[in-house]
């Protein structure tokens, strides 16, 4: 299994409704996760690749501010708060994980 699909099987475990990059005309359901490709890293040693992860953009977005979904996403390994807002009387909580 690709390792996309393996980080979508494991935001399923956490809520029913996760959204990879949606685009503007799908219907989302709350509490969700919206998640996207947000990057790599790479670590070289003896000139070769030794290390490569890619990087995602995980968005918590639930009409509870105080969302235990947040808790679950900041349990996650690998997982990284990096900030909140709110937008349209939605609570966004924003977070990246390597996998």
């Amino acid at each position: 299994m690709a390792p996309r699909l393996m980080l979508q099987s494991l935001l399923e475990g956490v809520t029913e409704h996760v959204y990879f990059q949606p685009p503007a005309n799908v219907q989302m359901q709350y509490p969700c996760i919206i998640y996207s490709r947000d990057g790599t890293s790479t670590d070289h040693a003896n000139n070769e690749l030794y290390r490569h992860a890619k990087r995602y953009q995980l968005t918590v977005v639930d009409r509870d501010p105080d969302t235990e979904l947040a808790d679950a996403v900041e349990a996650l390994r690998y997982a990284s708060f990096e900030r909140a807002f709110a937008a349209d009387d939605l609570n966004h909580y924003v977070f990246s994980i390597f996998f």
